[in-house]
């Protein structure tokens, strides 16, 4: 779409003066998913239910040659935007890269999944918030290194080196005029945009936020930096990659890493359902600490995180005994997995093991892809609430003894879920939660 065009269908009214009421309801109501063989939300869903792994052959470079140990991924292959993007002219598409391209095209998939279509809103009460931890870095990574000599030969330099550029030229694209800004804080980056755009929606500055997360980081460079904080971190697991990533198990060996993009169409309960959207889940309520304290390492005596989960809960006005299933960070990583246990065990200091709420990981399916995966997780929970159904952590095998809880490992699991929990760590010392909910 062209701005021209968009300018056409503009509603001639404006609500732009009406703020929403403090309780307004913000609802999910479109998911556009780009990840390795998965560019719709019904095979997100079909690849996570399921537990088809994406994580495959490592092809982006050569770990042996990078002298990496490193033999498995997440990663995109043959990707063509055109379908996503048909107004995009082949002249203006030859200037951005191929991460603008995929997170564009992710972008328009999650307003054609929320069937929002031009005129539907007032183009400046339309946003867009990006997570990305590292942005632009393989494009970077080939000018500095010379693998790509002809990089700032041409005008899309400018757009290629940007980290918020694929927010930006979304916007273009989508005559979005309100909001549009890119986060960048490590893991915690998708849950964060998150919450900066239901204070965009609640505030009553915006009808919908296009929310989302990009990650490239599958260079040797990236691998090397994980590789240096010793074993257990980056998997190196050559045999089978689907099997590369085993959270919670006493035999994991570390994360894959992964690549796409995913974006979350978010709006004013009352717009949704003014126009008859589809409701996937509500969000209720997203909380992010810093604990000032370790720069690599959580709070691993679990009672940091159990706070920062209640006072999302107390937010939205529910209790840690409502609370029907966890979404897990899930890195595969010891210190990830046994902060996330003992979070559970202080959150719910009376219960046995057998008691606690069940946990689920989708990084066995995607890998690791840092500033997207909190994005990754809301818009996974939001289709197990929508479907009510846990997807499976796959690859479970024996469990590590500190981590002995309910595993949803025997494959998709039925569930009433009205209450659920996604968690994010990352480095520099945050944790990062989303309450969501079903539907009312």
């Amino acid at each position: 779409m062209t701005n021209k065009e968009f300018e056409r269908t503009k509603p001639t009214s404006s609500t732009s003066s009406v703020l929403a009421p403090n309780n307004e309801r913000i609802v999910v109501t479109g998911i556009g998913v780009v990840l390795p063989n998965t560019l719709s939300a019904g095979q997100f869903w079909d690849n996570i239910s399921g537990g088809t792994s994406q994580v495959g052959r490592l092809t982006r470079f050569d770990g042996a040659q990078a002298g990496l140990p490193v033999h498995a991924a997440a990663e995109i292959t043959g990707f063509d935007h055109r379908p996503f993007l048909p107004e995009l002219t082949d002249a203006h598409a030859a200037k951005y890269s191929r991460e603008i391209l995929i997170t564009m095209s992710a972008v328009a998939e999650a307003r054609r999944d929320a069937s929002l279509a031009a005129g539907d809103l007032d183009p400046r009460r339309l946003g867009i918030v990006m997570s990305s931890s590292r942005g632009p870095f393989s494009w970077w990574r080939d000018v500095l290194t010379g693998a790509d000599p002809a990089a700032f030969g041409d005008k899309g330099a400018m757009f290629r080196g940007l980290p918020g550029c694929p927010a930006s030229l979304s916007a273009i694209y989508n005559g979005a005029q309100g909001l549009v800004t890119t986060v960048s804080n490590a893991c915690v980056g998708g849950h964060q945009a998150i919450q900066l755009a239901a204070r965009e929606l609640r505030s009553g500055a915006a009808d919908a936020m296009l929310v989302g997360g990009h990650e490239f980081p599958i260079v040797p460079e990236v691998a090397a930096c994980y590789r240096a904080m010793g074993h257990g971190v980056l998997s190196s697991e050559r045999e089978d990659p689907s099997r590369a990533v085993r959270p919670y198990s006493a035999c994991r060996e570390g994360f894959a890493l992964g690549e796409g993009s995913v974006v979350l169409c978010l709006e004013r309960e009352s717009v949704a359902k003014a126009r008859g959207a589809r409701i996937y889940s509500e969000i209720l309520s997203a909380v992010s600490l810093n604990e000032a304290a370790h720069p690599t390492t959580m709070d691993l005596t679990g009672k940091v995180t159990a706070s920062v989960i209640e006072d999302a809960l107390a937010d939205a006005g529910r209790s840690a005994d409502e609370v029907d299933y966890f979404c897990a960070h899930g890195t595969a990583t010891r210190y990830n997995d046994i902060a996330e246990s003992r979070a559970l065990r202080a959150l719910y200091p009376q219960r046995t093991v057998g008691k606690l709420p069940p946990l689920s990981s989708n990084k066995p399916i995607y890998g690791h892809t840092f500033g997207l995966a909190g994005i990754i997780n809301v818009a996974a929970t939001s289709l197990m609430i929508h479907h009510q159904t846990i997807a499976p952590t796959i690859n479970f095998t024996a469990p590590d003894p500190e981590c002995d809880h309910d595993h949803v490992f025997e494959g998709a699991r039925k569930a009433e879920l009205g209450l659920a929990v996604s968690m994010s760590f990352a480095f520099g010392s945050q944790t990062a939660v989303v309450a969501l909910g079903a539907p009312s």
